[in-house]
This record gives structure tokens, sequence and C-alpha cells, in this order.
């Protein structure tokens, strides 16, 4: 297989490049410090109760692409029209990102809803854009092309919330008439950036419909996953994989959702400095996920997944460390977190592009919409499992000490994809194929 063209690449890396605003405005720097601080606003309880809810919200939205990611991908590979399902997916992200507008100081529920919507329809359009990625090149190029995608998503979140945080200030209650427009923008931002995704992405393969009830779609994709499931056996790496990234993904999510949470409310960063932090993440990612792919395509994609995953322990322990290293070091612990945050920061985009990838590699074209799916379930699960197990471990024993959970999670992941044979996976998967 030839790769695609580059405008066909760069066309679908470009829904990374636009959805990573949602991540970055609502999910990690602006929005969940929003919601736990201001929404919920329980400072007398060191903002445990807003934690815990923000976890409850972004598990069950986790949990809704569970019940629906692996199904709409057996259905998506049978009809052929994943552009359909993207555009789905696209259409609900915007709509209920912006309505985040009109959440204001004690709408708990409404905030909740929404990012439940919201959350939900952004990460089951994850699944949906990561299934072209086979389309686009051999496998030995997919390092590359998903590294790209990534670095490019960084990019777009890079240049979304510096923007964002211009404009808008920082996360306050006097501030919030201001910072509320963050929904609004975000969708905006998505609206527009996802264009050239709709433009030059191409649907291959000739679309096919079932006649009759449209519910019949849903019955026959049930069925299929049932009998993926059956034979996810005779698939023995590719679920090896799936095992370590239900790990990885748990440890990135509590990363992703509560790293400027625990750097407002453990560090105790000044502005200034949570600015500095999101810019220093952004550019580190960016150069984690392109290096990395680069390397994934010359050293093999499990080698990099290993080496991504040993880093990720490295960079939690030193996370943890940090307010004790900012009385040991002549510098403030807020200080010292920003070179911490480089080094969580290439690993960031890295083991995400790296895991995407090696599933794109052992997965065989013929089912790769719902294979990605059962990528994006494992991912999902992991996400509930990880948010949830960090929300109530920081409501028994505070942030702080709950951190270290996320070292073990990726220990853990290390540890699973030892098992793994890239070249017996790729094989399997070739002769599924033909």
């Amino acid at each position: 297989m030839q790769r695609a063209r580059f405008r066909e690449i760069f066309g679908w890396a470009m829904f990374d490049f636009a959805n990573q605003a949602y991540t970055l405005l609502i999910i990690t720097v602006i929005f969940g410090d929003l919601f736990t601080r201001v929404i919920v606003g329980d400072a007398s309880d060191n903002y445990r109760l807003g934690n815990l809810l923000w976890s409850v919200a972004l598990a069950l939205s986790y949990l809704a692409v569970v019940i629906t990611a692996p199904v709409a991908g057996a259905v998506m590979d049978f009809t052929q029209a994943r552009k359909r399902f993207l555009l789905a997916s696209y259409v609900l992200t915007v709509v209920s990102t912006t309505l985040l507008y009109f959440v204001a100081p004690g709408y708990i529920w409404l905030g909740m809803a929404l990012i439940v919507v919201s959350n939900f329809a952004y990460a089951i359009g994850e699944s949906f854009i990561a299934s072209f990625l086979t389309d686009l090149g051999p496998r030995d190029a997919l390092g590359w092309i998903s590294g790209f995608g990534w670095a490019l998503g960084y990019v777009g979140g890079l240049v979304a919330t510096v923007f964002a945080l211009l404009l808008l200030g920082e996360v306050s209650l006097e501030n919030f008439e201001r910072i509320r427009w963050v929904g609004p923008f975000a969708g905006l931002f998505f609206l527009v950036s996802a264009l050239p995704t709709f433009i030059w992405l191409r649907d291959r393969g000739r679309q096919r419909r079932l006649a009759g009830d449209p519910r019949r779609y849903w019955v026959m994709g049930y069925r299929r996953v049932r009998q993926t499931l059956r034979d996810l056996a005779a698939f023995r790496d590719l679920s090896i994989l799936m095992i370590s990234v239900f790990f990885a993904m748990a440890g990135i999510y509590i990363v992703i959702s509560f790293t400027f949470i625990y750097g407002a409310q453990v560090i105790g960063w000044d502005e200034s400095v949570r600015v500095t932090m999101f810019v220093l993440v952004q550019i580190t990612a960016a150069l984690g996920a392109l290096g990395f792919g680069f390397l994934q395509d010359r050293l093999g994609a499990r080698r990099v997944y290993l080496a991504t995953l040993a880093l990720w322990v490295v960079a939690v322990t030193l996370i943890f460390a940090t307010p004790w290293l900012g009385r040991w070091l002549p510098y403030e612990a807020q200080h010292v977190f920003l070179v911490v945050g480089c080094v969580a920061g290439l690993c960031l985009g890295s083991a995400q592009s790296a895991g995407r990838a090696l599933v794109g590699v052992l997965a065989p074209t013929k089912r790769v919409g719902e294979l990605f799916g059962f990528w994006g379930l494992a991912g999902k699960l992991a996400a509930i499992f990880g948010i949830l197990g960090l929300g109530l471990l920081q409501w028994a024993m505070g942030l702080h000490a709950a951190i270290l959970f996320c070292a073990v999670l990726f220990a853990l992941a290390f540890i699973s994809v030892l098992f793994l044979d890239e070249d017996r996976g790729r094989g399997i998967a070739e002769a599924a194929d033909r």
C-alpha cells in the first residue's frame, strides 16, 4: 500500500488540531478548574466534592463511549460510511461545548450533564478519526503519520488555549463573566478548524445499506462485536496491547483531567506559571509525538511504546515529589513543577500516538473500524477506572498522595506489553487480510 497524498494526511491530522482545543480548554486547563473551584466551589473542604463530581461526570461520559463505540465501529466497517459518523460526533461536540456558556456558579447538574454529552461526543470522535489511520499508509509508516497528527493536535491546542487565556483571563469568581465564554470559544475553534478534515479526507470502499428498520444496523453491529470478541483470542498480541492500553490510558486520563487542578490545589501556582506550564507542555508534547513517531518507524512501535511508559513512571514520581523538591532546591515548587511538566509533556503525545499506531500495525484492515472501536473502549474503560479511582483516593487521602496511583498504572502498562511480540502480531493481521 502506498502512502496517501499529503493533503489527505494533513486533512486527517487537522481533526487532531481541532479537537485538542476541547481537551485542553474544557477538560484540562480552564473549565475543569472552573467547575471545581467556582461552579461547585467547596473551598472549605479543599475542593474534594468538586473534584469528585468532576470525576463522576467524566466517568459517565466514558461509560457511554464504552457502550456505543465498538458497535458503532462495526456498523462503520459494514456501511463504509465513516465520515458520517465522524460528522455526527463533530456536530454534537460543537453544540454541547458551546452550551457550557450557560453553566453558572451553583448550576452543578447542568454543568455535569453538558460535560457528559460533550466529552462523550469528543471521545467517540477520537475512535472514529483513528479508524482512518490505516487508509493513509503502509503499516511501517503509521508511526510517523500518527505522530504527525498528534503533534499537530498539540499545536492546535497551544494556539486555541493561548488565545483563550489572553482573551478570557484567569479562572476566578470575579472574572466569571469573561471566563464563561470558554465554551463558545472552544466550540467555534473546533467548528472551523476541522473543516479541512471533511473536505480532504476520503471514505474508501463501497458504501452498503441494510433494507428495512434502521435498528437492524445496531443489531448487526452488536453481532459483529460479539463475533470479534470470540475471535480476539486469535489476535493474541492485539489483546495484550489492549490490556496495556487500559492501564496506560487510565494514567493519562488522570493527568489530562487533574494536572491543572493539582497545580492550583497542591502546588499553589501563580497565574503566570499556569500559563507558562501550558505552553511548555504543548511544545514538549508536540516534539515528543513527532520525535517518538519518527523513531517508531525505525526501531519498532513496541520499543518506543515501552520507552514512553517508562518515562511516564519517572514523570509521575517527580510530580509527586515536587512539593519536597521545592524545599530542597533553591527554587519555588511551582518553578520545579514547570520542569517536571516538560518531562510529562514528552510522554503525553508520544505514548498515545505510539499506542494508536501499534493498533494500526496489529489490526486487520477489514476490521479496522471495529478494532479501533475496541481501542476506544479500552481507553474509555480506563478513563472510568482511573478518574473514579483517583477521585475516590483523593477524597480519602488528598490529591497529593493520590497522584501516585498514576505511577502504578503506568508500571502495569509497561509490564503488560513485555509479553507482546510485534512481528508475530503483524503477521497474524496480514494473514487475516488475505
